[in-house]
C-alpha cells in the first residue's frame, strides 16, 4: 500500500466515524481498520535501532 493509499483510507475512516452526514457502515469501518493496521503492523514489531543487537 502506498502512502497515498494509506492516507486516503485514514481520511475515509475519519469521515465514516466523525461526519454526522455520512451513514455509518460498520463493515467498511472494520475493513479499513484491518487494512490500516496491517500497514502499521511491521513497524510495531521492530525494535528501535538503538536497542537492536549488533
Amino acid at each position: 500500500m502506498t502512502e497515498a493509499d494509506y492516507r486516503h483510507k485514514l481520511d475515509e475512516l475519519d469521515r465514516l466515524l466523525n461526519d454526522p452526514d455520512v451513514p455509518m457502515e460498520p463493515g467498511r469501518v472494520w475493513s479499513l481498520l484491518a487494512e490500516v493496521s496491517a500497514h502499521d503492523a511491521p513497524a510495531l514489531f521492530q525494535a528501535p535501532e538503538a536497542t537492536r543487537p549488533h
